[in-house]
């Protein structure tokens, strides 16, 4: 079955050019170009990937995020008019994956759609009939590898695909410090800049937040300051 993507752009002609290039990789491709008009595919149909506009009329990206979070892990790719680290920061931290900034160029697009679907379907799946065990856990953490579920003190969690990558890296690890830029190459496959290094850590705050963490008294997610991240 085709993978379904979600385009939500109030500038016709990025949607439409977005829409030709997915369905040229054979992706179902449900356009919009208002997040309102967005919001019964998103209750109706399953997606497997959104890419949502920041900035749009009424209902902006980051209000259609935060809506798809409520119930949806599936990946989400911010589009940004400018190259501003804050709406970049916003976007991750109301749980999108991924952001590109306009003006991108659409075989780049494509192929970070790929990498994000590659990625959920990778941790959304387990090989039955392996010996290895679908769980890693920590000290009242569980992740299940093969329902894509986390457990905190028998407490479910709800993941972001990429905060369940990382919270998966860190305990597949266990131990071992895992420097950004390996969170980063392992999560996007892509080229590590300094500005990464700002993608990896909100991420982290994220993950912090939703389990309860802190910096200065980590019980699960430790700094090792200008080397990594590690647990346990």
């Amino acid at each position: 079955m085709n993978d379904k993507i979600l385009v939500v752009d109030d500038e016709y002609e990025i949607a439409d050019l977005i829409e030709v290039y997915l369905k040229n990789e054979n992706y179902v491709v449900y356009k919009f170009y208002s997040a309102k008009d967005a919001l019964t595919c998103i209750e109706t149909e399953e997606l497997d990937l959104a890419i949502l506009d920041i900035m749009m009329p009424n209902i902006s990206g980051f209000s259609l995020c935060r809506k798809i979070r409520e119930q949806y892990t599936f990946p989400v790719i911010m589009l940004t008019a400018k190259d501003e680290e804050t709406d970049k920061i916003t976007g991750l931290t109301l749980g999108a994956d991924d952001y590109i900034t306009k003006p991108f160029r659409p075989l780049e697009l494509v192929a970070r759609v790929k990498a994000q679907l590659r990625r959920y379907k990778k941790y959304n799946s387990f090989k039955e009939g392996t010996d290895i065990s679908p769980i890693l856990s920590y000290f009242g953490l569980e992740v299940n590898i093969k329902t894509y579920e986390c457990l905190l003190n028998e407490e479910p969690i709800s993941l972001t695909p990429t905060e369940f990558s990382i919270l998966r890296i860190l305990l597949e690890r266990k131990g071992t410090v895992v420097s950004a830029e390996e969170l980063f190459h392992e999560i996007w496959h892509d080229e590590y800049y300094s500005k990464s290094n700002n993608t990896i850590t909100v991420h982290i705050r994220h993950l912090r937040e939703k389990m309860g963490d802190t910096v200065d008294e980590p019980k699960y997610i430790k700094t090792i300051w200008g080397v990594g991240y590690k647990i346990g």
